[in-house]
């Protein structure tokens, strides 16, 4: 390819911009499950016109994460039990292949970069700020993630990125000490780094098991029916 074939790279998109704040903002819990957008109020905050508004939006709802009620509007998707469930469920599946990975690897290193998040949630439960203490408690698992080496499984994980960070959001809530999701963690890296498959896969599946239970009372991973997908 001659160099005059080749186009300049484009600048985001005023749409592309408005839909990664939103996601961001759904994401964080900024805009929370069941939140209705106006259009003409976000349009003002925004200082766009409509065009580029649902040109963002629509993306968003593409992604899962709007949906549209015919004569209403469009909301921030909720998490229903089916919803949980399938998050939970793809999760399990994904980090119990990153374990198996990690596990038959450098278990030292890969536990002290697990405890390098395990510190920081730690620190924000200390501040009280559940937002850092989210943050870091998704680092925990993208880290064990990435230690697998696995680009495939790190490519697949991205994609419940915002989904698994509005679970941990909602999560805030269930805990009635935060020092509860510290100790699963710390649980998870000692059974790693000491090599015992058994007990960290069961750790593992027990972590998710707890989640689903919390968001999603009656429903579980491991027995009864799977939950119908919204």
């Amino acid at each position: 390819m001659s160099l005059p074939d080749i186009e300049p790279v484009s600048r985001e998109s005023t749409a592309g911009i408005i839909a990664r704040q939103l996601r961001d903002a759904i994401m964080t819990g900024a805009l929370p499950p069941g939140t209705q957008l106006g259009e003409t109020d976000l349009a003002s905050r925004f200082q766009v016109s409509r065009g580029p508004l649902r040109e963002a939006m629509q993306h968003l709802v593409s992604e899962g994460l709007l949906r549209s009620e015919r004569h209403r509007g469009l909301f921030v998707i909720d998490l229903e039990p089916g919803d949980v469930y399938d998050i939970y469920s793809a999760r399990s599946a994904i980090e119990r292949a990153a374990m198996l990975r990690a596990l038959r690897g450098d278990r030292e290193r890969v536990a002290a970069e697990l405890e390098e998040a395990v510190r920081a949630m730690a620190t924000a439960a200390d501040d009280d700020d559940p937002t850092a203490l989210s943050w870091a408690d998704l680092r925990f698992h993208e880290a064990l993630i990435a230690a697998s080496g696995s680009k495939r499984l790190v490519r697949m994980a991205r994609t419940l990125l915002i989904e698994t960070r509005m679970c941990l959001t909602a999560l805030q809530g269930t805990y009635q000490r935060v020092e509860e999701r510290v100790t699963e963690h710390t649980r998870i890296i000692e059974a790693l780094r000491a090599g015992d498959e058994e007990t960290a896969l069961s750790l593992l599946e027990a972590h998710m098991e707890d989640a689903v239970q919390r968001l999603a009372p009656g429903t579980s991973l491991r027995e009864g029916e799977a939950p119908a997908v919204p």
